[in-house]
């Protein structure tokens, strides 16, 4: 069960190995989403493999469809329905899932975008045993992956697909041959997260200059993104990076516009604002937006959101 380009990894790399997959279940792509990965369903099917894509895998005419395959395994990678004890108990050996975080930390959703608003240094990918409460089941293996300043969601998905791959290469071997091993969590160390929406990406240009720019690099292409408002429109920031503490500055306020890009303050010291695109209008560098529209300092971005 995959989706997602973690996903297509690990069913390239099993496919590489040489395992015997029965079947593939998938998701249908969804038209209101920018499809950025690559497809599960297309690799299967170059691969020969039956693919699902029901609208439940956990619906009573695809559970008897996988139970009639008698799988010895069933992996999940980055498949985004939650599967019921009865679809779990199908495999002989074992329903293993593969998250992408170093758990028990950042349990639940999106763990890629969360671990870069809170502006962590490290995360990586877990394989554990699936259980009915998501996230919970005993560790296989782990492979951790650095977070440097500059990554986005998009480029520390690449990292995690590529520690994702090694993972699944190294350990599967041992899962067939019974020796893998399988290490309890620690629940007191947990720490889950919920789903994210579109409206989450709103810049509170009272925080830190340092938060701001995580949330910007968190949610930017492919995702929704960051966005304040100006003149009654949302403006979205799609690059910017955080400056050094800088007197007399006001959250939220233009304090400079130059070639590199707009300074606007923060809580605490100044965001360099620059690439932006006002709803509905095309993306463009922050500096020539500012001279369009003609922005100066002392502007105000945002000032519900301060």
């Amino acid at each position: 069960m995959a989706y997602q380009d973690i996903g297509w990894v690990c069913l390239d790399e099993l496919l590489r190995i040489g395992a015997d997959v029965a079947a593939v279940v998938t998701h249908r792509d969804d038209p209101r989403e920018e499809i950025w990965f690559r497809s599960v369903a297309a690799r299967a099917r170059e691969a020969g493999i039956p693919v699902l894509e029901p609208a439940s895998v956990n619906a009573p005419d695809v559970k008897a469809r996988l139970a009639s395959l008698a799988p010895d395994f069933l992996f999940s990678f980055y498949f985004r329905e939650i599967l019921k004890p009865d679809v779990l108990a199908i495999p002989s050996r074992g329903a293993l899932n593969l998250h992408g975080s170093l758990l028990p930390r950042y349990r639940g959703r999106c763990p890629v975008n969360w671990v870069l608003v809170h502006g962590e240094t490290e995360t990586g990918v877990t394989l554990h045993y699936m259980e009915p409460k998501p996230d919970t089941g005993d560790i296989v293996a782990q492979r951790a992956v650095a977070i440097a300043e500059d990554d986005t969601a998009l480029t520390l998905n690449r990292k995690l697909g590529d520690a994702a791959r090694a993972l699944v290469g190294a350990v599967f071997p041992a899962l067939l041959a019974g020796t893998a091993p399988r290490v309890p969590q620690d629940h007191a160390r947990a720490t889950t997260f919920g789903g994210r929406r579109p409206e989450d990406g709103r810049i509170a240009w009272a925080k830190p200059a340092r938060d701001v720019s995580n949330l910007v690099r968190a949610v930017t292409h492919p995702y929704p993104g960051a966005f304040t408002t100006w003149r009654g429109a949302k403006l979205f920031v799609w690059k910017a990076t955080p400056i050094g503490r800088l007197a007399h500055m006001v959250p939220g306020r233009l304090a400079a516009v130059s070639g590199d890009g707009m300074l606007v303050g923060t809580g605490d010291g100044g965001l360099l604002v620059e690439r932006v695109e006002v709803d509905g209008g095309p993306e463009e560098d922050a500096t020539d937006f500012a001279r369009r529209v003609g922005l100066r300092p002392g502007d105000e971005l945002g000032g519900d959101a301060c």
